[in-house]
């Protein structure tokens, strides 16, 4: 026997079955597929992003711990493995996973729900919540389920991270201004603030608006100022992105000098020293059983938020992304993050645009990042004893206003009122009762607006532009009809939403028309007719049948033909299916009475 010919492989063993055992491999592991090229020009690469990313990351880590609630190292400790594991699993080649605002905002509203700040269990909290957030991703990614993102629509989501931007804003000027002040709803907030306004610490201050001004200006001002002193414009940009980390030297360097920790400015204080411990996840069902809504939510904004990003920077390089890996990806990355003392972790705008602008061409720049969070956990947490708290909160601010759009409100309320609703009912609970319930609502106003226009579908009655076989909405364009011949353009499927609509359009349209002896249903953007559609169009087929009017169909797409072929509709029709509007409308314009009935095998053939 030939070993090349077709029995050669049959126990899926030989080179054929190797090859679809390693594009297996290859679909979980992306590693196995990017790995194959990688080479010393690449590392070069990462290397340096995994230099800049890092000087970046490192404040952030700390500050988006700070906002979660947490002590600063554990916003390091999901710095460093959740990183490593992304860049096994991931398919993204510029993302950079890591603490994000939003994500540690509502960590911190799930975590502060069930134990108070500070305490174990608070700790205990938010590490379940990375945990439950990552098995349900991956979860979701092995059932190849990313499709479920789309429930949040552009609307809630831009809606969502305009209030957490200002939540996120004022839950730190308390830190700015050095007093105490609480509140879990923006009322909250604004009214503790104003309560505490007697108790505002001068030192503070002097240290966190000039710290937040300055770190305005290292956004907006810095590039262009180095761009005219020569700098080309690429660096100018990478250099801008190391703001922070002068803004921690400069406050730490005022904290030692002036000995602001006696003044009554709150300070970082001592840092742990070392790698991310083993931790283990709580087992307490109670527990879980409070944590898991807020864990979905946490997943699902965090999946949004990261395929978003990774999307628009893998198309700058004409490369691809897989949703459903990264739902795998992301999944893997908090649940390393769990195991390893930290809480829930995505993909970052900000640090992936440095990591791609700074030239990351692999996702090894993650792993080298994570590399240097770790020398960083071990060697430079001594010299963050003197940062103030003010500090690490002029960083959350600058950063978070960039998220808050004051323009989409506008634009939306320009082109779809039912949009402007759900992004502003979104923007209202979420500042008025909280992240999770504002994204609730934000869902469940987006869907049941989507339900209520998907029960009333635009529909149009038609005629034929002059000079041409394209037929056009009669109250748009100036076209040729007939009166007894009456043509309705039905843009929507036909479902249980909609079905009763379309029996009622059609009766009403033709009750108000006398002359009608045909009626038209071009179904040209009819992509699906369920059981409830098909029922409504028996009705309407008997309804006209009734008083001598033929019923028609136009343009019918191929599987929805034949679907309709598989039922007794096709036979009970009391007109014909065209191919084609034209034809039907040149066919019956002519003839001013009803066809005869036509057979089934008729009507395949018009298809």
């Amino acid at each position: 026997m030939d070993s090349n010919g077709p029995e050669a492989d049959v126990s899926g063993t030989g080179a054929g079955g190797r090859a679809k055992q390693g594009s297996l491999l290859s679909q979980y592991f992306p590693i196995l597929e990017w790995g194959r090229t990688y080479n010393g020009t690449v590392l070069t690469n990462d290397l340096v992003a995994a230099v800049i990313v890092t000087i970046m990351l490192i404040p952030q880590s700390l500050a988006y711990a700070l906002l979660a609630g947490l002590p600063p190292v554990v916003g390091l400790y999901a710095s460093i493995l959740p990183l490593v594991a992304y860049a096994l699993f991931g398919t993204s080649r510029t993302l950079a996973v890591g603490p994000v605002a939003v994500v540690s905002l509502m960590t911190a509203s799930a975590a502060g729900a069930v134990a108070a700040q500070d305490t174990a269990l608070y700790l205990e909290a938010a590490i379940t919540l990375a945990a439950l957030s990552g098995i349900m991703l991956a979860v979701l990614g092995f059932l190849r389920m990313g499709f479920l993102a789309n429930l949040l629509s552009h609307p809630v989501i831009s809606g969502f991270i305009t209030a957490s931007g200002i939540l996120i804003a004022t839950s730190q000027l308390k830190h700015i201004l050095g007093m105490t002040a609480g509140g879990d709803t923006w009322p909250e907030m604004l009214g503790g603030l104003a309560s505490a306004l007697g108790t505002v610490n001068p030192w503070t201050l002097a240290v966190g608006v000039p710290a937040t001004l300055f770190l305005f200006w290292v956004r907006k001002g810095l590039k262009p100022s180095l761009i005219r002193l020569g700098l080309k414009p690429r660096a100018a940009d990478i250099a801008a992105k190391v703001g922070p980390v002068v803004a921690v030297a400069l406050t730490i360097l005022m904290a030692i000098a002036f000995d602001l920790g006696d003044r009554g400015v709150n300070l970082v204080g001592a840092i742990p020293r070392g790698l991310p411990p083993f931790a283990l996840p709580s087992t307490d069902l109670d527990l879980i059983g409070r944590l898991w809504v807020p864990a979905l939510l946490i997943s699902i904004i965090g999946f949004v938020e990261s395929v978003s990003v990774a999307q628009t920077l893998a198309a700058k390089r004409r490369q691809r992304i897989a949703p459903n890996q990264e739902l795998i990806g992301l999944g893997a990355s908090n649940i390393a993050s769990a195991f390893s003392g930290g809480y829930p972790v995505t993909g970052g705008f900000a640090r992936s645009v440095v990591n791609f602008d700074a030239g990351a061409e692999t996702p090894a720049a993650g792993a080298y990042t994570a590399v240097g969070i770790a020398l960083a956990s071990l060697f430079l947490t001594p010299l963050l004893f003197h940062l103030p708290v003010a500090t690490l909160a002029a960083t959350i601010i600058v950063a978070v206003l960039s998220l808050v759009d004051l323009d989409t409100p506008g634009q939306l309320w320009r082109y779809s009122k039912t949009d402007f609703a759900a992004h502003m009912v979104t923007i209202a609970v979420t500042l008025l009762a909280g992240v999770e319930l504002g994204v609730i609502s934000g869902v469940a106003v987006g869907l049941l607006l989507y339900l209520w226009r998907a029960s009333r579908p635009h529909a149009a009655i038609v005629g034929r532009v002059p000079e041409s076989e394209h037929f056009r909405n009669v109250d748009r364009h100036k076209v040729f009809t007939v009166p007894h011949v009456l043509s309705i353009r039905i843009d929507e499927s036909l479902t249980y939403l909609n079905a009763r609509w379309l029996e009622e359009y059609v009766l009403e349209e033709v009750a108000d028309r006398s002359e009608v002896r045909h009626v038209i249903l071009m179904c040209s953007a009819v992509n699906e007719i369920d059981a409830s559609g098909l029922e409504s169009l028996e009705a309407i087929n008997h309804r006209l049948a009734d008083a001598g009017i033929g019923l028609h169909l136009s343009e019918v797409k191929g599987p929805v033909m034949d679907r309709l072929n598989r039922t007794r509709f096709v036979e009970e029709l009391n007109g014909k299916v065209f191919l084609s509007q034209n034809r039907a409308f040149r066919e019956l314009a002519a003839n001013g009475g009803p066809p005869e009935a036509p057979t089934a095998d008729m009507a395949r053939g018009m298809i």
